[in-house]
């Protein structure tokens, strides 16, 4: 797995396992919600900088965008569109 896909992969990863969707993140990271959404197609290539805005946004260290997934890990699957129910 090259570093765009690990990138893309851990991103979705924690982004899904804190359940904050594509849009709060952006805004949170000060980035543009359809560049955020290009980092977990891994159609985008991300500088330093935004990664470490992103981390700092999900309160994680850079260095989780590249942990390696398991033998048996299967893709983070999205989170579930709509609104959410109160």
């Amino acid at each position: 797995m090259n570093g765009r896909a690990l990138v893309a992969w851990n991103l979705r990863r924690i982004r899904v396992g804190q359940g904050i969707s594509q849009e709060k993140l952006a805004a949170d990271a000060g980035v543009d919600r359809a560049y955020l959404g290009g980092l977990e197609r891994q159609t985008e290539n991300p500088t330093v900088d935004l990664l470490d805005k992103v981390a700092g946004a999900l309160a994680v260290s850079v260095s989780e965008f590249f942990m390696v997934p398991g033998p048996g890990d299967h893709p983070p699957k999205p989170l579930r569109s709509g609104r959410r129910k109160e």
